[in-house]
């Protein structure tokens, strides 16, 4: 069995002690969940996992032909390589064996008549056949085309950044290693794309191990969590519902055992309020003890729920309004007379692919940018507040409670209360230990979330949210949620969160496209459930257009499709061979219900590949007929 094991791993980061002495093993086919709060340190286990990074102390432990492959959160990528070049330049064998094929195929075009060359390529056609090369050439430009990429030849360093860590997702796929990583995998994907890489990790053969914030994608891809909190790790069987469930019991027990502490610690500081008269060894064991006790009660999370309803400014009836508004960029159009009233107490969630100007809208309400034409009103009572994807105006040289203190000092609660800035920071997972922390320390995520606290501390009445799921962890965003519940004032955000929708939106403004819009009153689940499928959609297009003849498109056949077409009636033949052996087998296995299961597994797998080489045979004898 292929496993890897993590024994005593210690790591700090300048002063801080991210995790001391934890272990775990993750054996074959588990799926494992990292979570934590930002700052805890998940980034880094995963890179010491992965052997990019080293503990202080403790051993990784795998067998020599283990293969680890690590999606980073910011890939690096050589500008100048194409797409298909980045995806092939991992240091899996079977990549290795892809580029040097292609190498020899421009050689040989170079020098045709070079019979050192041919003997090459011959033996390379050998081991692309018996280690199955066109298969994952065939799979790396699917992998490529399902993540949104079709030009397989652009430079890297023409690509966006979203665009670059979907070029690096693939590459991390193809290469199928042991145990894939993935730190934050989701983001910048859209639904589609999302649903189709829960579905390919589903039937990933290795493991995993990943962080993301995508509570819907962790539920539905994992079958194992680990929690990282307070420098040590626990380990919950089951996926992300299982976990929530364990994680709430095993808090009770805490805060059960806490209380007796507590109890225990009454108890002592009344003896040492007595005072010892005589100074004898058990009397100092008993003030050793009550030492003991001091530090660990004094270092207990406590668990209780500080409900914080924050007031907001007052809101009149007017908030916003777009009237007849029109936006474009170059030929891009963005905005088409388009009309919007958002009313008091409005929660609208804005979706839409990449580029279609999520993003530009909120900049539009926030008075960023200006309309091209039409208006904008604004209630003279609204006070925005735009959590941006980006941290502004913050002096990275100033503590936590400083910075936070610049804008308000104390809160004001729905019932007429006040709440402190540090009572703040604590509800937003800032331990009052860290409150006099440099800001340069904080790890990105937690520059996120104080970024996010600093912006709510000014008591908005209108918030409008960019992406904040990218970078917070799954504890803050259900503070966040938390809060937004009992927020008084309007929502306004842009998310692919399927699970932040959910719970925070129930009016969906859908940005379709060349100005394109249409508003959905409900959720985001219940919106993609009753959303037309690409098919379906396709289908009432090509009703709805007239048809124009389309001039015929030749395409010749390449060297590698005339050899798969050549071989791929006996493939199609050999597999369906099999799945007719896995039929007579299954009649005869009787009670043996771990053959059965294997059998029904290798029947799902032969089905899948079928499908897929039939696809195959329809596009090749297209391509044939232009011979």
């Amino acid at each position: 069995m292929k496993m890897i094991t993590i024994e005593n791993v210690t790591k700090t980061y300048g002063e801080k002690e991210l995790f001391k002495g934890i272990s775990f093993t993750i054996g074959e086919k588990e799926r494992v969940g990292l979570i934590g709060v930002n700052g805890t340190g998940k980034s880094s286990l995963l890179k010491i996992v992965a052997g990019i990074d080293q503990p202080d102390s403790g051993d990784i432990i795998s067998g020599k032909d283990y293969k680890i492959s690590f999606l980073s959160q910011q890939p690096e990528m050589e500008p100048d390589r194409s797409v298909l070049d980045q995806v092939f330049s991992g240091d899996a064998p079977i990549l290795k064996l892809m580029r040097d094929y292609e190498k020899v195929l421009a050689d040989l075009s170079i020098n045709p008549e070079d019979s050192k060359v041919q003997e090459i390529l011959y033996e390379l056609q050998r081991r692309m056949d018996s280690e199955d090369g066109w298969d994952a050439n065939t799979a790396a430009k699917t992998i490529l085309m399902q993540l949104g990429i079709s030009d397989f030849s652009k430079k890297m360093g023409e690509l966006s950044g979203g665009q670059k860590k979907r070029v690096a997702l693939a590459q991390v796929l193809i290469e199928s290693p042991d145990l894939l990583i993935l730190d934050e995998p989701t983001n910048h994907l859209d639904y589609e794309t999302v649903k189709w890489l829960e579905d390919y990790l589903s039937r990933y053969s290795g493991s995993l191990l990943l962080v993301t914030h995508d509570r819907y994608f962790l539920d539905r891809v994992t079958n194992r969590m680990f929690e990282l909190d307070g420098g040590s790790l626990y380990s919950y069987k089951g996926n992300y519902a299982s976990f929530l469930e364990a994680k709430a019991i095993r808090e009770e027990n805490e805060a059960a055992s806490l209380e007796k502490k507590k109890n225990l610690f009454r108890q002592e500081l009344e003896w040492i309020r007595r005072g010892a008269k005589a100074r004898t060894t058990k009397q100092k064991a008993r003030i050793q003890r009550f030492d003991k006790l001091d530090e660990e009660v004094s270092n207990v999370k406590s668990n209780e729920k500080l409900d914080i309803a924050l007031s907001g400014s007052r809101l009149g009836k007017q908030v916003l309004e777009l009237k007849d508004a029109c936006k474009k960029y170059e030929d891009k159009v963005i905005l088409d007379q388009f009309n919007l009233l958002v009313k008091p107490g409005d929660r609208l969630g804005i979706i839409g692919r990449n580029g279609t100007g999520k993003s530009t809208l909120l900049n539009i309400l926030s008075g960023r940018i200006q309309l091209d034409s039409g208006e904008i009103l604004t209630g003279q009572t609204v006070r925005v507040a735009y959590y941006t994807q980006e941290n502004e105006d913050m002096d990275e040289n100033k503590r936590v409670i400083e910075y936070l203190k610049e804008t308000a000092e104390i809160v004001h609660t729905t019932d007429g209360k006040t709440i402190s800035a540090a009572q703040m920071l604590e509800r937003f997972l800032f331990p009052p230990y860290a409150h006099g922390t440099l800001i340069r320390k904080l790890s990105g995520g937690e520059k996120r979330r104080l970024y996010l606290l600093k912006l709510l501390m000014e008591e908005p009445n209108v918030l409008l949210l960019d992406e904040p799921t990218n970078d917070l962890d799954t504890q803050t965003l259900t503070v966040l949620e938390d809060y937004l519940e009992d927020f008084p004032g309007v929502v306004i955000t842009v998310s692919h969160d399927r699970y932040f929708l959910d719970k925070v939106v129930d009016l969906l403004l859908v940005l379709e496209g060349e100005g394109q819009t249409s508003l959905y009153f409900g959720n985001y689940t219940d919106y993609l459930e009753k959303k037309p499928k690409p098919e379906a959609q396709d289908a009432v297009q090509r009703k709805d257009k007239p048809e124009q003849p389309e001039k015929p498109k030749k395409k010749k056949m390449t060297y590698m499709e005339k050899k798969e077409w050549s071989e791929i009636d006996a493939d199609i033949a050999k597999v369906e061979e099999r799945l007719e052996g896995i039929q007579s087998e299954m009649v005869k296995i009787g009670s043996d219900f771990e053959k059965g299961q294997a059998l029904m597994n290798e029947e799902a797998e032969l089905n899948e590949k079928l499908e897929h080489l039939i696809e195959r045979w329809s596009y090749l004898s297209e391509l044939a007929e232009n011979e």
